[in-house]
């Protein structure tokens, strides 16, 4: 599927999602709720911020982290996890499931920019 036409299903996916948003990124793409980014686009597989209690949730619906493995540079070989975790299958044909995931997402994505910003004061 091309990146636009999967972006479309996102966004069909996402409707309820207030503010949605999708920018292209080091070739995937961050999905963003009123300026919020709470997902991720890589490889055609959408994948939502987490915390612990969210992690525990996804791994019940049989999903994982995204990790990326760096071909070159200081990371080279490296897998880092961005906390970011593959939408559960069932939500893929359930937009009003994917949203509920999305809306978990979104508070956890909110909560990390907060204490993030705090550290910075």
């Amino acid at each position: 599927m091309a990146a636009d036409t999967f972006h479309d299903f996102v966004r069909e996916l996402f409707r309820g999602v207030p503010g949605l948003t999708i920018k292209r990124m080091f070739g995937g793409a961050g999905i963003y709720s009123q300026g919020v980014m709470f997902g991720l686009i890589a490889d055609e597989t959408i994948h939502i911020k987490v915390d612990d209690a969210l992690k525990d949730a996804l791994t019940e619906e049989g999903s994982g982290p995204f990790v990326w493995e760096p071909k070159s540079g200081p990371r080279a070989g490296e897998r880092v996890d961005f906390s970011y975790w593959r939408l559960p299958e069932a939500a893929l044909d359930d937009p009003e499931l994917a949203q509920t995931w999305a809306r978990k997402a979104i508070a956890v994505a909110q909560t990390k920019m907060k204490t993030a910003r705090k550290r910075k004061s």
